[in-house]
C-alpha cells in the first residue's frame, strides 16, 4: 500500500533561485507543501514562525550557512529531520553534516525523483519512531530503543548513529530470518550501488562490535543474499 504523506510541510533553503524554484514546484507537484527561502536568515525566520515536518538546507548560503542554520533549528526542535543539499563533496563536509544529526546528505547535481524518494524514506522512519509499541525492543540481553537510537546491556550503553539504528531496526524486524542486501540498501541508502553496499558492510561491522557483549547474539553473512540477526 502506498503511504500517504499529505500535509507534510518542508522548509527548503536554497540560494540558487532557479534550482530552488524547480525543486519547490516538483515537491508541490508531489503533494508536499514547500516554503522556499533564499538564505539562512530567511530560513531561520520562517522556521521560527511556521511549523515544518522536514528541512532541506543548502550548505553554502549567504547571511547564514546551512550548518549554522541546522544548529539553530535543532536548538528549537531536536527531533526534526533534515537533509543537507550541496555541491560540496569533501569528506569533511559530509562528516560535519552527519555529526550535526543530518538524516541525509545529497550532492549536486541530483535527480528530483531521488530527492523525493529520500524524503519518503526519512518520513517513514520518523513515523516508525512515533509508534510507541515499537520503540523498545529486546535483542538477547540487549535493550534497543529505536527512538533514542540507544543499545543497552547491563550498565553499558551505545549511542548508535542513524544508519546503525536503521540497520539494526531492519535486522530486528526479521530475527533469525534473512534480511536481503538489496532491501536494506534501498530502504536506508535508496540506491544499491557498489559504494553504498561497501558502506553498509562497514555499519554491519560496527553493529557486530556492539553486539559481541552477548555471545548469543550475532549477525551472520548469507553469501550473496544478505544478513541474519541470529539470537540463540
Amino acid at each position: 500500500m502506498e503511504e500517504n504523506f499529505e500535509d507534510v510541510s518542508i522548509l527548503l533553503c536554497e540560494d540558487d533561485e532557479n534550482l530552488g524554484m524547480l525543486l519547490r514546484e516538483y515537491l508541490e507537484a508531489k503533494g508536499y507543501r514547500a516554503e522556499l527561502c533564499a538564505d539562512g536568515e530567511e530560513g531561520y525566520t520562517a522556521f521560527c514562525n511556521q511549523h515544518f515536518d522536514l528541512c532541506i538546507l543548502d550548505v553554502m548560503m549567504p547571511k547564514m550557512d546551512g550548518f549554522t542554520l541546522a544548529n539553530k533549528i535543532r536548538e528549537m526542535d531536536p527531533d526534526i529531520p533534515f537533509i543537507f543539499l550541496t555541491a560540496k563533496t569533501l569528506i569533511e563536509d559530509v562528516r560535519n553534516g552527519f555529526e550535526l544529526g543530518a538524516d541525509d546528505y545529497i550532492t549536486k547535481p541530483f535527480r528530483m525523483d531521488v530527492v523525493v524518494l529520500r524524503i519518503e524514506a526519512i518520513l517513514r522512519r520518523v513515523r516508525g519512531k512515533k509508534n510507541a509499541n515499537d520503540t523498545i525492543r529486546k535483542i538477547g540481553k540487549f535493550t534497543f530503543d529505536t527512538q533514542k537510537q540507544m543499545l543497552t546491556i547491563g550498565d553499558t550503553q551505545h549511542k548508535l548513529t542513524t544508519k546503525e539504528s536503521e540497520l539494526l531496526t531492519l535486522l530486528s524486524n526479521k530475527v533469525n530470518e534473512l534480511l536481503p542486501r538489496e532491501y536494506a540498501l534501498k530502504n536506508i541508502w535508496i540506491d544499491d550501488n557498489y559504494f553504498n553496499a561497501r558502506s553498509m558492510d562497514v555499519y554491519i561491522t560496527k553493529l557486530r562490535r556492539h553486539l559481541k557483549l552477548d555471545p548469543n547474539v550475532e549477525i551472520l553473512n548469507v553469501h550473496g543474499k544478505g544478513y541474519k540477526l541470529v539470537i540463540s
